[in-house]
């Protein structure tokens, strides 16, 4: 500090203003770097028909649910380990909801299981509330487990819903 102290008027203030310059270019930088991202993601999610979803492994489909859930205003968003996760992908937030997100992409529709896994999990991760999201549809059986349980179910026509959403923002 004794070293700044002495030094010349003439230097210290060109220093000074450097220094500012390069905090306000590192935080615009920080600023992009997150509004790229968002905008990648958006683009990302844009360009995917719920065809090409369905060819999506396990892990690739939660990586896009997660880009969904952020695109439409869930916050937190973050991915569960892959074993071990008590049948939770994704847990998220929004207006003070946790939400539990157990995500299937199959190739046909979905019974009881997923269910019955997200509503023991969103305990485990202390949630409000438990969803299924799929790029399929539902058995009658789930949708009346899901109603019981208070679980929700989010199939191919909600999360194509939730993509247009992101496309007119």
């Amino acid at each position: 500090m004794e070293f700044i102290m002495n030094l010349p008027p003439g230097i210290l203030i060109p220093l000074i203003i450097c220094l500012a310059l390069i905090i306000i270019l590192l935080i615009r930088r920080i600023i992009y770097a997150f509004y790229y991202m968002d905008n990648r993601r958006r683009r990302r999610i844009r360009t995917e028909a719920m065809e090409e979803v369905d060819d999506m492994d396990g892990r690739e489909f939660e990586e896009w649910c997660a880009d969904l859930l952020i695109s439409n205003g869930f916050i937190n968003v973050k991915g569960t380990p892959a074993s071990g996760d008590q049948g939770v992908d994704i847990t998220a937030q929004k207006d003070d909801v946790k939400y539990a997100f157990q995500c299937k992409c199959y190739t046909s529709d979905l019974g009881n299981t997923p269910v019955q896994e997200v509503f023991a999990g969103k305990c485990m991760y202390d949630c409000h509330v438990g969803v299924v999201m799929s790029n399929r549809h539902f058995t009658s059986g789930a949708k009346v487990l899901a109603e019981k349980t208070g679980v929700l179910l989010w199939d191919r026509e909600k999360l194509a819903s939730m993509s247009r959403c992101v496309i007119r923002s």
